[in-house]
């Protein structure tokens, strides 16, 4: 199964932290007195006001005791097979304890894993001090989670000394010293047992009530009071850090997504699906991560603009086996103004030598300055504003077509997706939205005329979602443009946050928030952008529709549905174009060398990811790494020969965005440009440039796009010409 927890709902407690306790004796965390009332509330609000009709009963009861042992020990490596066999008398008895506010069954649950965990901790520190061989032909199962529960502490021993033989063999292949791999494992152990007596009682509530809410649906969860706080920093356009949204994954703090306008987002090397397995300040020692509490990794990168923070990375494509990079990133705040819509301007080449010229507006989210709109500020900044001049500064530059990126957009103003819509239909409905009762209200575009009437397309791929989803359907569903790249991620819901401390008895604020599943989107045309996403006209073959991420990835994600179309006019039919285009970015895409480099790198991410698990012979995992190493090497050779021959990509760029600084000084001198090969043939400008820069691979995507935009303005031309010499001769007939 798999389950997302971000930092957005689930920054509680990690896979692998414990409760206070050695081998002797336990210190068992209990339940506090407030948490009755506080489960009582949430019962109610989870089975009463979310969008799916749920009934609190002896089904619901087994996933939540399923889903709490699940998120407690992932990958099966803390409880024995005893141990599960004795939490069978709460299978359908945890509906029953809520209803009565009893929260005992959790707390016997948790505090059972909190000693294993503490035995685990001890034969592990074992076993990194003695010799291991690492020419024996063994494997360490990284994937466990299908497995068997281990019967004995026997069984559960020869896990775990694999486990740290290959912790040990990791860091051994990074060239490091056995003394210093032995000081790095025995912090990295210490650190869960000193992180022990951080946990509370409040953890532990927190952690039963979002397997609750987890059982319902994915989206919906329970936020303790310091973990709303934290939500709330998150939300703050001040925030200082690195610009990254973080989620749990097993004892991994993963990257989820990377905020545009960040720091990290304008550095450019932390990829979404990253693992941060340390965490250093400036030039103090690292902090190795790996089993930490996902809030408590937020707080060390999160810190003052200016300062430096040094990241362990485990890429995404290199699997658990991988080598682990480090990457240093400056903090800064993560502005409104840096997230905004930006322009481009590219012209690409036909085969008769003529240029199509198209504008590129590059949207990181569906962005409104709600506090500037409230005190009436006639200068507040929105994306459908920003995008209007955007629009009207490209007319003046004649462009034949307009792009709309939304790739790597993961929502915002459900308003602003709206309203943007209205920018290119003449009023009319948008989009649908089904509340818990059955009643649908339609979000509609009510002001008359369009911004720009000319060829539209709209690049979409996996991480774009809901707000995001709702205007790339809307276009797709007036037939006003053409849809491009990969299926979405199938986001088709509303949340709300409700404080439960506005429905206490007392004074104090100690209950949190829930996060609701309120309603779900419904395209004009009855469907649902929920769990199947919206599938481009044409669609690139990189990833798989059931690939690993989306929606359709998450336990208990709600089903696709439809409902009734609501009344729309469709603005034109592109069907006869796409098979057409289809075919020519087939052909061309074939034919791209980039291309074939992007398919292999998806074809080695699918292969680590997919990997449960690995040798521990040192020679074949340094072969491995050579292996991949003289593939790179063989790339960069390959980059190097197109880029002297100088094929020209007929792609070039005529104007990007130019950034300033605080004073309104340039950062990037060279930002507009007269001309700029693209495909991965980077011209060399500078000779003693280092080498790695001079041979960047390029949106390879984007570019294949142009190129598809470019043949539908074509295309669009000759049906018009065509169109037109018809209604010539049709009057031409009725003259005679």
């Amino acid at each position: 199964m798999r389950r997302i927890l971000t930092f957005v709902i689930l920054a509680f407690i990690a896979a692998t932290a414990v409760a206070k306790t050695d081998l002797d004796r336990s210190v068992v965390l209990e339940p506090e007195d407030h948490m009755a009332e506080a489960s009582k509330l949430a019962t109610t609000f989870l089975t009463k006001a979310h969008y799916k009709k749920t009934r609190l009963d002896d089904e619901l009861s087994s996933q939540i005791l399923d889903d709490f042992i699940e998120n407690l020990d992932p990958n099966r490596v803390f409880f024995l097979g005893s141990d599960i066999r004795s939490f069978e008398s709460y299978r359908n008895a945890l509906d029953d304890a809520l209803l009565k506010q009893n929260l005992d069954p959790a707390f016997t649950i948790f505090n059972v894993y909190s000693h294993r965990v503490a035995q685990r901790v001890e034969y592990a520190k074992e076993q990194i001090d003695r010799e291991h061989n690492f020419s024996i032909e063994e494997t360490f199962q990284l994937d466990r989670s299908e497995q068997p529960w281990a019967e004995s502490e026997k069984e559960l021993n020869e896990i775990w000394r694999k486990r740290v033989k290959n912790d040990i063999l990791r860091l051994k292949l990074t060239e490091k010293e056995t003394d210093g791999i032995r000081e790095t494992l025995h912090r990295r152990y210490d650190n869960l047992s000193t992180r022990v007596g951080e946990l509370d009682s409040e953890d532990v509530f927190q952690y039963f009530m979002n397997s609750f809410s987890a059982a319902i649906e994915p989206h919906t969860g329970y936020l303790a009071p310091r973990t709303s706080e934290n939500f709330n920093i998150s939300m703050r356009l001040s925030l200082e850090g690195i610009g990254a949204v973080l989620q749990r994954d097993n004892e991994y703090t993963v990257i989820r997504r990377v905020v545009p306008g960040g720091p990290a987002h304008d550095d450019g090397r932390l990829e979404v699906g990253d693992r941060v397995v340390y965490v250093a300040q400036e030039n103090e020692e690292p902090t190795d991560v790996i089993g930490w509490r996902l809030d408590d990794v937020v707080d060390l990168i999160r810190g003052p603009a200016g300062s430096q923070v040094r990241l362990g990375i485990l890429p995404a494509d290199s699997g658990l086996s991988g080598e682990v990079e480090t990457i240093d990133i400056i903090r800064d705040e993560v502005k409104l103004e840096e997230q905004a819509a930006q322009k481009y301007i590219y012209d690409v080449k036909a085969d008769d030598g003529s240029f199509t010229r198209l504008g590129v507006i590059d949207l990181p989210a569906f962005y409104l300055d709600f506090a500037a709109r409230a005190r009436r500020d006639p200068d507040y900044r929105s994306s459908t504003r920003d995008v209007r001049n955007l629009i009207r500064e490209l007319q003046e530059e004649n462009i034949d077509a307009l792009v709309i990126d939304l790739r790597n957009n993961g929502g915002g103003s459900l308003s602003e997706a709206t309203s943007l819509t209205g920018l290119f239909i003449d009023e009319g409905p948008v989009v649908q939205v089904r509340d818990p009762n059955g009643r649908v209200d339609i979000e509609a575009d009510e002001e008359a005329g369009v911004e720009w009437e000319g060829p539209l397309a709209v690049l979409v791929n996996r991480q774009s979602a809901s707000a995001s989803e709702i205007f790339a359907a809307a276009i797709q569903d007036y037939g006003r443009g053409l849809i491009i790249g990969e299926r979405t991620f199938g986001k088709g819901t509303v949340q709300n946050l409700i404080n439960l401390d506005n429905y206490s008895r007392g004074d104090e604020n100690k209950f949190g928030q829930l996060r609701l599943t309120v309603a779900q989107f419904f395209r004009v045309n009855g469907g649902s952008t929920q769990h199947r996403g919206v599938i481009p006209d044409i669609e690139f073959p990189t990833l798989d529709p059931d690939d690993d991420y989306g929606e359709s990835s998450l336990d208990n994600a709600l089903p696709w549905t439809s409902i009734r179309p609501t009344r729309y006019t469709i603005d034109g039919d592109l069907t006869a174009l796409i098979p057409v285009l289809t075919e020519r970015s087939k052909e061309r895409l074939d034919a791209n060398g980039e291309f074939r480099f992007l398919m292999d790198d998806i074809a080695y991410f699918r292969e680590a990811r997919d990997q449960t698990e690995v040798s521990l012979v040192e020679e074949e995992r340094r072969a491995k790494i050579r292996e991949r190493e003289e593939a790179e090497e063989t790339r960069k050779a390959v980059r190097r020969k197109w880029a002297e021959e100088g094929r020209d990509t007929g792609i070039v760029v005529v104007e990007r965005p130019v950034r300033t600084d605080e004073n309104g000084d340039v950062v990037d001198p060279e930002a507009v440009l007269a001309s700029e090969p693209l495909d991965g043939e980077e011209a060399v400008n500078d000779e003693e440039a280092d080498a790695e820069e001079e041979f960047e691979p390029t949106d390879v995507l984007l570019n294949e796009s142009l190129r598809v935009i470019r043949d539908f303005v074509s295309l669009q031309s000759e049906m018009h010409r065509t169109a037109q010499v018809a209604d010539e001769k049709r009057l031409e007939q009725e003259v005679n």
